[in-house]
C-alpha cells in the first residue's frame, strides 16, 4: 500500500460495537487512520470537525439512520465531496437503491468480507485521486474544475453533489460519444449495480434541472443511454 493511501482517514459509522471494533481493527491494520461513530448524530459532528477521505456508513441505526446521514452530507457543500460506502443488511434492496440515489458511492451487504471492503475502499480512493486532475472541462458557459471539485454555470457557482459532479464530468470528458447506463454505472460508481440503472436517470434529471436553460447539453439516446453534446 502506498504511503498516500496509508494516510487516508476513514470514518466508520456503526451502532453494533462488535462490528465497529472489527472494522476499526482491520482498517487500521490495512494502514488507514480511522474515526468511529456509534450513531448518525455523532457521525455528522465528526465529519464536520475532521478532514475525511471516506465514510463507511451503516444504514440501520436508531435515531438518525444512515440514509438521513447520507442525505445531509450530500446537501452540505463542505461534506458532499466525501465518498460514502453504505453497509446494508441482506435483502434491503430498496435501501440500497435509495442510498445510491441520495449520492452514496458504493454499498456492501452484511455479512461482508473484510477483504472485499478494503478492496472497495481502495477503489473509491483511487478513483477520487484520479479525479483530482487540474484540467478544466468547458461547454458553453458551463465550466468544471475536477481538481478543485467546483462547477460554474453562467459564471455562478453550480451546486452539485459528489455523484452528480462525477457523472457530469464523465459525460463532458466523453462528449460526442454515447454512454450506456451500464457504462455510466461502472465508470461513475465503479461497480456494476445490476438492476439499478434507474439511478442514472434520477441523477440525470437532477443535473438537467440544475443546468436550467443549458439542460439540452445532455442528450438522451432512447433505449441506450446519454450523450453530452460535442
Amino acid at each position: 500500500m502506498t504511503a498516500k493511501m496509508a494516510k487516508s482517514k476513514i470514518l466508520i459509522v456503526e451502532d453494533d460495537p462488535d462490528i465497529l471494533e472489527l472494522l476499526h481493527y482491520n482498517l487500521e491494520k490495512a494502514g488507514y487512520e480511522t474515526l468511529r461513530a456509534e450513531n448518525g448524530e455523532q457521525a455528522l459532528l465528526l465529519a464536520e470537525k475532521n478532514p475525511l477521505d471516506l465514510v463507511l456508513l451503516d444504514i440501520l441505526m436508531p435515531g438518525l439512520n444512515g440514509l438521513e446521514v447520507c442525505r445531509r452530507m450530500k446537501r452540505n457543500s463542505v461534506l458532499q465531496h466525501i465518498p460514502i460506502m453504505m453497509i446494508t443488511a441482506k435483502g434491503e434492496e430498496m435501501d440500497r437503491v435509495v442510498g445510491l440515489e441520495l449520492g452514496a458511492d458504493d454499498y456492501v451487504v452484511k455479512p461482508f468480507s473484510i477483504r472485499e471492503i478494503i478492496l472497495r475502499i481502495q477503489k473509491l480512493l483511487e478513483r477520487r485521486e484520479k479525479q483530482a486532475s487540474p484540467s478544466f472541462l468547458k461547454a458553453e458557459s458551463l465550466v468544471l474544475d475536477p481538481g478543485a471539485h467546483t462547477a460554474k454555470l453562467d459564471e455562478k457557482n453550480l451546486e452539485l453533489t459528489a455523484t452528480e459532479f462525477r457523472l457530469l464530468a464523465h459525460l463532458m470528458q466523453t462528449r460526442g460519444r454515447v454512454q450506456t447506463r451500464e457504462i455510466l454505472l461502472d465508470r461513475v460508481w465503479g461497480y456494476s449495480f445490476e438492476g439499478y440503472s434507474r439511478t442514472i436517470d434520477t441523477h440525470i434529471r437532477r443535473i438537467r434541472k440544475k443546468l436550467g436553460s443549458h439542460q439540452d447539453l445532455i442528450e438522451t439516446v432512447r433505449g441506450i443511454g446519454y450523450r453530452f453534446k460535442g
